[in-house]
């Protein structure tokens, strides 16, 4: 089990949506424990993205931890962020 976020990110120019899908499992190895909601991990992953890229060049569609595949440093800065 886990939980399936849908993500609206609006700026001036548009906006985008996005389902992020997370599992239990990688909540817990994302945080690290750390006390917080996976609604605060999406939304820190998200603001982690948008350092990094163009909303639109976010995926419309993914699993929380292929951030990782993208951008290895994603695991140790998002721990930083909670």
């Amino acid at each position: 089990m886990g939980w399936t976020c849908t993500v609206q990110v609006a700026e001036s120019n548009g906006q985008t949506r996005h389902s992020v899908t997370l599992s239990r499992s990688d909540f817990e190895q994302l945080t690290n424990g750390k006390p917080t909601t996976p609604e605060e991990l999406v939304k820190k992953s998200f603001e982690f993205l948008l350092e990094r890229e163009s909303k639109n060049q976010i995926l419309r569609q993914f699993d929380l931890p292929a951030i990782a595949r993208y951008f290895p440093e994603y695991p140790a800065e998002i721990r930083k962020k909670l």
